[in-house]
Parts: C-alpha cells; structure tokens; sequence
C-alpha cells in the first residue's frame, strides 16, 4: 500500500512563494507518473505539473506543466525517498485552491497525465490561499 502525504500549504499574498511536499510511503516503482492536482471550491480538479522517471534512451527525467503554470510552477522529485515537491512562484489569487499529490504505479507519465482518473493514488491535500 502506498501512502501521500501533502505539506507546505499556507496564507500568502500575491506574488509569494510556497513549497509544496508530498512525503510517499510504500512500496512504489521507477515507472510511476507523479503528478500535482489542485481544486478550488466550485471547480473541478485541475492538472497542475508531473514528472516521472525512466530510461535514458526514453528521455530520462520527463516533466509535463499545465500553460498557466509554466514559468511560474517547478516540480521535483528526491530519489532518495521518493519524496515529490512543488515550488510556487509568482502566486496569484486564483492558485488559491487545495493542492493534491497523486501516482500512478503502473507508468511513466504521458500525454494523458492531466486526467485525475489516471491516477491510482492519492493525497489528503494541503490547501494553499493567496491573497491580493
């Protein structure tokens, strides 16, 4: 069984800067697509940024970004202990909304990355508020 744990989310204005964490526990594999989701009140749950591992020939480290988070959104991952993070730059009151780690065990990420159904693991979430 795998288990995520979400952390870093906060309070702050408009142009700062938060760093998400998602601890992983379990057993889990190279081949796994992480990803960072996010649901404001009202709306559906989004894609926000994925990344995922494999061979070199393949590519090596992929990193897939939904547009409005290009330039402003990093994501990583620690090998060590497979935990995944989410630097926010340049925030805006409209990122305000409650971030999700998530998995899928059973492949790297692809084109289809931005669809939650895709993922079979997921975080309790840690909400992230920016004001003006």
């Amino acid at each position: 069984q795998v288990r995520l744990v979400e952390s870093g989310g906060g309070s702050v204005q408009a142009g700062g800067s938060l760093r998400l964490s998602c601890a992983v526990s379990g057993d889990v594999y190279s081949r796994t697509c992480w990803a960072w989701f996010r649901q404001a009140p009202g709306k559906e749950r989004e894609a926000v940024a994925s990344i995922s591992v494999g061979p070199i020939y393949a590519g090596g480290i992929s990193e897939y970004y939904t547009d409005s988070m290009k330039g402003r959104f990093t994501i990583s991952r620690d090998n060590a202990d497979d935990s995944v993070f989410l630097e926010m730059n340049s925030l805006k009151p409209e990122d305000t909304a409650m971030y999700y780690c998530a998995a899928d065990l059973r492949r790297t990420c692809s084109g289809d990355w931005t669809d939650p159904s895709q993922y079979n693991y997921w975080g309790q979430g840690t909400q992230v508020t920016v004001s003006t």
